[in-house]
């Protein structure tokens, strides 16, 4: 029953922020979904990511050992995608990415911070940082049919991660007012990201339910198999091990709509995984924190 009730704890938040946005639409209120995403990925996950970098006291090993086992996952978890794509003859620019890319922003960081605290963000900041090196080249790439390393390198994600990155490895630390600053910007990001996912899931109207429906209980099954089976290789820690699974089984990311209506694919039948998906995870989320706690 205590387990239960930790579950509770740790989910609710999410999914009570999530539904303020759902709610707010639904009430015909306004909301400027492309000014508060673009916000959020300019701005303040930028700075979440590298503040949460920073300041982290983890292990700079144990960091290491995550990213690798990151990037493994990833990597793996590609090769899975393409070849459930190409089993179930589905179209590789509207179902690969968001059968790749998980919502490591909007649910898994504030999972993992409800679930295992400071410790918990910074590991789930690093899993975050290589998808969304991977999402914003490889990602776009697939959906768009190009990408450009100069357009990777501008991104503020991928600069704040570096930038993050070398700060923890020197050990170096910005000027306390700058830090409080950059601290005061971060904190907007998971409320935000949370809100506006609610708002997405409002807004969209997904067709081919019992097809979304079946790539996102294949798509949690693979995912949630790989990151356990890479974390136990990767000998992580239990946190660490936690995290890595969480993030990696999260429902399907919103940016994979965005980046499908943005570049032309299907975005309607992304919109039903991101839907299904993310309801389908309201279950599946408290029983994989069951197993993991």
């Amino acid at each position: 029953m205590n387990l239960a009730f930790t579950v509770i704890e740790i989910t609710a938040p999410v999914f009570m922020l999530a539904a303020i946005g759902f709610a707010w639409v639904k009430a015909g209120f306004d909301y400027p979904v492309r000014f508060v995403t673009q916000l959020a990925m300019t701005l303040s996950v930028p700075c979440l990511i590298f503040t949460a970098l920073m300041k982290t006291e983890i292990d700079p090993q144990a960091l290491t050992t995550l990213s690798l086992a990151s990037v493994a996952v990833y990597a793996v978890v590609s090769l899975a995608a393409f070849a459930l794509v190409r089993i179930g003859r589905l179209d590789l620019r509207t179902y690969m990415a968001p059968i790749i890319f998980s919502n490591t922003g909007n649910v898994g960081l504030p999972l993992a911070l409800f679930a295992f605290g400071e410790a918990g963000l910074g590991y789930a900041v690093v899993v975050f940082a290589i998808m969304a090196i991977w999402s914003f080249t490889f990602g776009v790439w697939l959906v768009a049919g190009g990408g450009s390393l100069i357009k990777v390198v501008k991104e503020p994600l991928v600069g704040a991660t570096i930038l993050g990155g070398i700060f923890l490895w020197q050990g170096w630390h910005t000027p306390v007012f700058v830090t409080n600053a950059l601290d005061l910007v971060g904190q907007m990001a998971i409320p935000m990201m949370l809100i506006t996912l609610g708002v997405a899931v409002a807004r969209m109207h997904p067709g081919h339910i019992r097809q979304a429906t079946w790539i996102s209980m294949v798509k949690l099954a693979m995912c949630f198999a790989i990151s356990w089976a890479v974390g136990r290789w990767f000998q992580l820690d239990d946190i660490a091990f936690a995290v890595l699974v969480i993030q990696v089984s999260t429902p399907v990311a919103v940016t994979s709509y965005l980046l499908a209506e943005k570049y032309g694919a299907d975005a309607e039948s992304v919109a039903g995984l991101v839907v299904v998906s993310t309801l389908m995870s309201v279950i599946a989320i408290p029983l994989m924190l069951s197993v993991l706690l």
